[in-house]
C-alpha cells in the first residue's frame, strides 16, 4: 500500500548521473521540479562534463528548490577538449566549489547541513572520496594486475584518460588524502547529542552493490575499500550514491543504500524510467508512518 504523504511539508529528495550532454537527458532535468517548495535536492554527481552545462543544471535546480547539495562524480572532474579551462585535478574540483558558492549550492567543502524537516534532524553529509583501485578485478590480487585484466578485456574506464590527479602523483593517493580528512570530519560531528547521517558521495562506499555489474573488471572505478565500515561506524540512517548506473535500493548491515542515478538514455531506454527520478530518501516511509499515527 503507497504511504500517505499528507501533510509533510518537503521532503529530501535525490538523483545523480544526469548526463545532460545528451539531449534527451537535458529535456528531463530542464522539468525536474520538486513536489513541495520546501524540499531538497542531492545531486549526487555526473551532471556532465563542462562546466557551463553543470552550472546551467545546478542553477536550474537552485532556482526551484529549497537548498541543493552537490557531490562531483568523475565526469565533473575530467579535463576535456571541448572545455573552455585549462583546469586539472584539485584546481578543476575547487573553481566547481567556487561555482557551487556563488549559486548558494552546498558542497562537500561546507559545512553539513541538517534537516530539520519531517523525520528529522539528520546532517546531510556530502563527501568527496574518489576511488583507490581496491575493488580488484576478479583473480586479481595487486592494482597492477587488476588494471592488466581491464586493459585486457577491453573494460578501461574514461578516467584513465580525463581524470587528471594533479598535484597529486595518482588518483589513488588523492582518493587516500580525501578519506583521511573526510573520516575526520564525520568523527568530529558524531556522538552524543549529534543528529544522525546521511552519507553522499559519487561512488558506492561498499563493493556489494558492484557485484551486479556485467564487467567486473570495471568495479575497480568504483570506490575503496577504506569506507567498507562507515555505515556501521558512524551513526548513519541512508547512504545516497551514484555512478554505476543500476537505480535501486538495497540494505547493508540494516542501513538503506540509494542508487539514484538516471544514466545514459539508451540505459533508461532500455529499462525503463522511475516513477520518482529525483527520489525521496528523507523521511523514509516508517519516518512518514511513525508521523502519520502520532
Amino acid at each position: 500500500m503507497p504511504i500517505d504523504t499528507t501533510g509533510i511539508m518537503g521532503v529530501l529528495r535525490a538523483i545523480s548521473d544526469l548526463h545532460i550532454s545528451y539531449a534527451e537527458n537535458r529535456a528531463m532535468v530542464a522539468e525536474l521540479k520538486p513536489t513541495d517548495p520546501d524540499d531538497w535536492l542531492i545531486v549526487a554527481g555526473d551532471i556532465g562534463e563542462l562546466t557551463a552545462d553543470i552550472e546551467w543544471a545546478l542553477a536550474l535546480l537552485r532556482e526551484r528548490f529549497a537548498r541543493v547539495i552537490w557531490v562531483p562524480g568523475n565526469h565533473e572532474l575530467w579535463t576535456v577538449k571541448q572545455e573552455t579551462s585549462p583546469l586539472r585535478g584539485v584546481r578543476r574540483y575547487e573553481s566547481l566549489v567556487e561555482m557551487c558558492r556563488r549559486l548558494d549550492v552546498i558542497t562537500p567543502e561546507d559545512p553539513y547541513p541538517v534537516w530539520t524537516g519531517a523525520g528529522g534532524p539528520v546532517r546531510i553529509a556530502p563527501l568527496f572520496l574518489l576511488y583507490d583501485y581496491t575493488f580488484l578485478a576478479p583473480g586479481a590480487t595487486t592494482r597492477e594486475e587488476s588494471l592488466e585484466k581491464a586493459y585486457a578485456a577491453g573494460i578501461v574506464c574514461t578516467d584513465e584518460f580525463f581524470l587528471h590527479p594533479d598535484p597529486y602523483p595518482t588518483r589513488q593517493d588523492w582518493c587516500a588524502a580525501r578519506v583521511a580528512a573526510t573520516e575526520l570530519r564525520l568523527s568530529e560531528v558524531t556522538g552524543p547529542g549529534s543528529p544522525p547521517l546521511v552519507l553522499v558521495n559519487h561512488w558506492p562506499l561498499v563493493r556489494s552493490p558492484t557485484e551486479v555489474m556485467t564487467h567486473q573488471e570495471f568495479a575497480q572505478w568504483c570506490g575503496t575499500v577504506r569506507t567498507a565500515d562507515w555505515h556501521t561506524r558512524f551513526d548513519v540512517r541512508a547512504v545516497v550514491y551514484g555512478h554505476l548506473h543500476i537505480p535501486r535500493r538495497t540494505v547493508h548491515d540494516g542501513v538503506p543504500f540509494e542508487e539514484v542515478s538516471l544514466g545514459y538514455p539508451r540505459e533508461w531506454r532500455r529499462f525503463g524510467l522511475r516513477d520518482d527520478l529525483a527520489r525521496q530518501i528523507w523521511p523514509r516511509p516508517r519516518d512518514i508512518t511513525e508521523g502519520a499515527a502520532a
